[in-house]
């Protein structure tokens, strides 16, 4: 080594023949590449941890769950019936605010479909009594704030973002939009003429396609929770009823607002009193909420579509609410049948190769029944199999209790995901305000939690058994009828398959204007 390092510090001479300078550039190389492996065998033997044999997943230790923590909140009511929350969150300087309004489609007119949904769209669009539309997009956009408004099946919302340094006039034109739409004409217009696009892409997609009729199936295509809009319904749908619905809907006395962010308490309060604290509420309608029944008892049903490779399939049947005295135990149900962890996936989809997708979802609503729903996406020759390997899932779930394991690894699975939902307090504040907006106790989000830890296999099992009932078993395809073979109709209990026709209407001279 002492030669090669005597040797490596000589000059290379210009006069040097070449085979000896070759020779000479050999001996260096060899020298480096000595020297690199003499270092790696040192760092090597100085931290012998890099070379450890790595532990099994199932040596892994984890720290406890943390518990769900609520940051601080505040609660009141102004005199007019407005519940107010506020939340700090000193992170960002930002702040963001929702008002949840007690409307929604559910409650529009059978004959004015689509007036709902026109109310939250133009309510934003269409500009203030105070501001054009124009006008309120560039007043926005030179405060990167934004203003949004919707109405969807069971509430309204109108939301806003803002800098904290704008936060007075963003919540000013909040508060307009809110108190003092103006429902431009051209504007509604231009929603409707959305809406008319929509209405053409309905069918482009054949995974919405089947959830649209599904949902018909269960519900019924009048129900206020699967009824779908057309050109005709929506042609006649003018200015006047959107200002009517609003007039109807929207009262102080029917908002839940949250705001959370970087504000004082004292300066936001005094915000709220100011813009909405003079807003005159209205008496409460109290209308009852539209009837829910299973209308179709169970039957399969095809929507066929000749161009497709490939069967789009949904199951099930109408579900429950979410306040019934199961809900943790179905809440662990899900979590054994789906995902990728569960038993459909392993089943159907590994072992069986029936599905590229697979699903079985317990799909409860605050108020309103939701939906138990099988399904997924399979090749054309393999849809008869994938109908049958779903049901006998179901019915094995029904019959057999599941494993201590499966308990173990749904219970995991559920509450490491659920920590998810409180990361960001915001998350935390609108959860605080559905559940008063849908009067469920405000601790609901700890029993869940606790629901879940609690639950046990026999529990599971008797809620399979009450709330899973394959008698009322509603099967829908969406496919091509010619290249699903075994054919459906070899399906138990198929005595004949109901077809559905899917074709939209076509707008009339006037509306196509």
């Amino acid at each position: 080594m002492v030669s090669l390092l005597i040797d490596c510090s000589e000059i290379i001479s210009p006069t040097m023949t070449p085979f000896k300078l070759n020779q000479k550039l050999r001996r260096i190389t060899f020298f480096l590449l000595l020297l690199t492996v003499s270092l790696l065998l040192v760092l090597g033997l100085s931290i012998p941890s890099l070379a450890a044999t790595p532990l099994h997943y199932t040596q892994l230790t984890f720290a406890p769950l943390p518990e769900v923590q609520v940051p601080p909140y505040e609660r009141y009511q102004l005199d007019n019936g407005l519940v107010i929350y506020l939340m700090e969150d000193r992170e960002l300087p930002l702040v963001s605010g929702t008002a949840i309004i007690r409307t929604g489609q559910r409650w529009e007119p059978p004959a004015k479909i689509g007036v709902a949904d026109l109310v939250g769209q133009v309510m934003r669009m269409g500009g203030t009594l105070s501001h054009s539309a124009a006008e309120l997009n560039r007043l926005l956009e030179q405060k990167a704030a934004s203003v949004e408004a919707g109405i969807g099946v069971s509430s309204g919302s109108v939301r806003f973002n803002a800098l904290s340094d704008d936060l007075d006039e963003v919540f000013s034109l909040f508060a307009e939009v809110l108190r003092e739409p103006s429902f431009a004409s051209e504007q509604l217009e231009l929603a409707k003429l959305g809406e008319r696009g929509s209405i053409a892409r309905r069918n482009d997609d054949p995974e919405k396609i089947a959830s649209r009729e599904f949902r018909k199936l269960i519900y019924g295509e009048r129900s206020p929770y699967a009824r779908t809009l057309d050109y005709n319904t929506l042609d006649k749908i003018n200015r006047e009823d959107l200002v009517s619905f609003y007039q109807e809907a929207i009262s102080p006395n029917q908002i839940i607002l949250g705001i959370i962010g970087d504000f004082e308490p004292s300066q936001v309060r005094k915000l709220i009193q100011t813009k909405l604290g003079d807003w005159h509420s209205k008496p409460t309608l109290n209308s009852p909420l539209p009837p829910v029944q299973q209308v179709t008892p169970n039957g399969v049903f095809l929507v066929d579509q000749p161009q497709l490779t490939q069967s789009y399939v949904q199951i099930g049947h109408l579900g429950s609410q979410l306040n019934i005295p199961e809900f943790a135990a179905l809440g662990v149900l899900n979590e054994v049948m789906n995902g990728f962890g569960g038993r459909l996936f392993n089943q159907v989809r590994s072992r069986q190769g029936l599905a590229y997708s697979v699903y079985g979802v317990w799909s409860p609503q605050f108020d309103y029944p939701g939906l138990f729903i099988m399904g997924g996406q399979t090749r054309s020759s393999a849809t008869v199999p994938f109908i049958q390997s779903l049901k006998q899932e179901m019915m094995k779930i029904r019959s057999i209790p599941i494993q201590p394991r499966e308990l173990a690894f749904a219970k995991d699975s559920f509450l490491n995901s659920y920590v998810f939902n409180f990361q960001d307090p915001a998350q935390t504040l609108s959860r605080l305000m559905r559940y008063e907006y849908f009067h469920y106790p405000l601790d609901f989000l700890t029993r869940y939690r606790q629901g879940v830890e609690n639950t046990t296999v026999s529990q599971v099992q008797l809620a399979a058994n009450k709330y899973l009932k394959p008698e009322r078993l509603v099967t829908l395809v969406v496919g091509n009828s010619k290249d699903i073979q075994p054919t459906l109709s070899s399906l138990d209990g198929a005595s004949s398959i109901q077809r559905i026709d899917i074709s939209t209407m076509p707008p009339s001279k006037h509306d196509s204007g």
